[in-house]
């Protein structure tokens, strides 16, 4: 699957063109930004859609013309896409690696590289040792601290990947190995099937008889750089995406006991174990094996559990946090699944900063059996996002309007907004604007570096008017980028919980917003979540997946979940 690559080259290309002074260049920009949004959004490989169809299939992606279309196929076909090498000769700098940094954007970037000569990450790290950034018109002391401090997340999260790109890598990976004919069964393991945020490796178990043939492929993989070493039952590739690939054959005896042994997690693998011990087994990778030491064949891993005593236990739950206990007491919760889902409350629509018309949203969101989603756009003050103003709203609303009529009830759109929690705890419209709509999410998105104390006021004054329904990604965090926001999150629980605001669980990939021991402490008050994609185009509500995912880490129940309700329940919830 080449989509990281050519969305990673879209996505410089738009970083270099924002440098170029030419009128018609913003136009460009924001062109290739959207190519590099929908490729890197794609559900299927970018080469399977051009070999069915070429240019004129790539061209009905969203986003994508003629020009941006063969830039792509030239890849496909080469490996090399001129016009990036072309402007890659006038701007030399690593514009992905370095904009990964809080505090530099593409102008920024460039200065550093015409003032220092910094074009990478080491040449970023030594002008810092020796603060010669803080001297540099433009920038500051103060502008080489957060810059500094960037850098230093960026090295703590070196060779690991967001959930939102680890899972769908593992599936190609997983799902190329099925088509061999050679497999019975390929299990994504490890850290990616209990669904945490971030994975440093991929872990694939497969039942087959063809070692040897399985391994001859696996290493021959398009997503594969390097072999790191081969052998018939285990091969580890290096990946393009950064991230290792473990691939182990099991046989079909043994299959359950490897499939427990390496989802894990360590501390709840040791939990097991020792259970196990107690009831006089012993329990490793290679099986569960009896008194006599036989192998008790298990090609399910819920015969391993079953024999110890214990109910199954989810994936996203096994991290040694008291679900072995509950298993024994056969106490567990039943978790909310994606089934369960029958709306979304956070969409973006191109009125802001989406791509898509609430038209199409309304259109995915059906194909993908929701029953209602709420628009939700970004407001005033948040310029860089278009935001809109209590006038706009009301226009844009008469839209949705007229689209509910038209679909006559069998699917629902809900008016709203994701309105900016201003510095001084404000909403960002008007009290009248926000009373008439169906739902309001409110959010912080600037000033984020105020003391725990402003900011914990700041959100619990927003709370506190009555006008939210949704607190949205609370922390402000984005993975593997900035961490969260300095916040007394129990005080804002406390006002959630007197005020009815649900507190939402963020699905997009960057965000988990609350995170599991997030949810896991507001779990312990009266308060309502809300999983919402923060879709800003179609193929964004795909996202879903990952929010339910981190809401079963939180051990949540769809009871608990807003947007599990049918839409009668949860207008009767919202009118509250």
């Amino acid at each position: 699957m080449q989509n990281r690559e050519i969305a990673s080259m879209l996505e410089e290309i738009g970083m270099m063109l924002s440098l170029d002074e030419r009128p018609t260049a913003r136009f460009e920009v924001r062109a290739y930004q959207k190519a590099a949004l929908t490729v890197s959004t794609l559900q299927e490989p970018i080469e399977d859609i051009f070999n069915k169809g070429g240019n004129r299939a790539l061209m009905e992606l969203p986003g994508i013309g003629k020009g941006i279309a063969e830039s792509i196929s030239e890849y496909l076909k080469t490996g090399t896409m001129s016009k990036y090498e072309n402007l890659k000769k006038k701007y030399p700098s690593k514009f992905m690696e370095l904009s990964r940094i809080e505090g530099l954007g593409p102008k920024k970037i460039q200065a550093l590289y015409s003032e220092l000569g910094i074009k990478d990450i080491k040449g970023l790290a030594k002008a810092i040792s020796k603060h010669e950034i803080a001297e540099l018109p433009g920038f500051g002391e103060k502008s080489e601290e957060v810059i500094a401090k960037g850098l230093s997340m960026l090295e703590k999260s070196k060779g690991r990947i967001l959930l939102g790109e680890a899972l769908p890598l593992a599936e190609s990976l997983a799902s190329q190995l099925m088509k061999s004919g050679l497999i019975d069964k390929v299990i994504i393991a490890g850290s990616i099937r209990r669904m945490r945020e971030t994975s440093g490796d991929i872990d694939l178990l497969a039942l087959s008889d063809h070692g040897e043939e399985i391994m001859d492929r696996f290493v021959k993989l398009p997503e594969v750089e390097e072999v790191v070493v081969k052998g018939q039952t285990k091969t580890t590739v290096s990946l393009k995406a950064g991230v290792t690939c473990d691939l182990r054959v099991i046989p079909k005896s043994s299959f359950g006991a490897a499939v427990q042994y390496f989802t894990g997690s360590r501390d709840h693998n040791i939990q097991v174990r020792t259970i196990a011990i107690e009831r006089g087994y012993k329990l490793n990778e290679y099986g569960l094996f009896g008194k006599n030491g036989k192998l008790i064949e298990a090609e399910d891993e819920k015969v391993i559990y079953s024999k110890l005593g214990m109910d199954w236990i989810s994936p996203e739950m096994r991290e040694s946090r008291g679900e072995v206990k509950l298993a024994q007491e056969h106490k567990l919760p039943e978790l909310v699944k994606i089934s369960d889902i029958k709306g979304d409350l956070h969409t973006h629509t191109k009125e802001t900063d989406g791509a898509d018309t609430i038209d199409d949203m309304a259109a995915a969101a059906i194909s993908i059996g929701r029953e209602y989603i709420a628009t939700t756009n970004h407001t005033k003050s948040l310029f860089i996002a278009k935001g809109m103003n209590d006038r706009q709203f009301k226009e844009f609303f008469k839209t949705v309007d007229s689209l509910n009529e038209r679909l006559d009830g069998s699917f629902t759109v809900l008016k709203g907004a994701e309105v900016d929690i201003l510095k001084d705890g404000s909403l960002d419209l008007e009290k009248e604007t926000l009373s008439s709509m169906d739902c309001v999410i409110a959010s912080v998105h600037q000033n984020l570096k105020m003391d725990r104390e402003s900011m914990t006021n700041r959100i619990v004054k927003a709370i506190d008017t009555g006008l939210v329904h949704i607190l949205g990604h609370p922390t402000g965090r984005e993975l593997l980028i900035r961490d969260p926001y300095l916040i007394d999150l129990e005080s804002v629980f406390e006002a959630a919980e007197r005020n009815l605001t649900a507190l939402e669980i963020n699905a997009q990939p960057s965000r988990l917003d609350l995170n599991d021991t997030n949810i896991a402490s507001a779990a312990q008050y009266k308060i309502m979540f809300s999983i919402g994609t923060d879709a800003h185009r179609t193929t964004h509500l795909e996202f879903m997946r990952y929010g339910v995912g981190t809401a079963r880490r939180g051990w949540l129940p769809k009871e608990q979940i807003i947007n599990a309700m049918p839409l009668k329940a949860l207008k009767r919830w919202l009118a509250k």
